[in-house]
């Protein structure tokens, strides 16, 4: 592994952060909102199958009244 001072460190940290592609609001925005709609919908379907399953259970051990 090579050794490099901090000075040559933190020139080449810059370099590296220069070549990113920071996304832009409306992209932080959209991604945010669709990442809320995929749990959202996620939460549901578990829930559902979660009911579905208990309902299940309960049938074939006689506890459901």
């Amino acid at each position: 592994m090579a050794k490099t001072n901090p000075g040559q460190y933190i020139r080449e940290v810059r370099q590296e952060i220069s070549k990113v592609t920071w996304p832009t609001r409306k992209e932080t925005t959209v991604t945010t909102i669709m990442v809320f709609i995929m749990v959202f919908i996620c939460a549901v379907f578990f829930f559902l199958t979660d009911q579905v399953l208990s309902f299940v259970v309960r049938q074939i051990l006689g506890l459901g009244g």
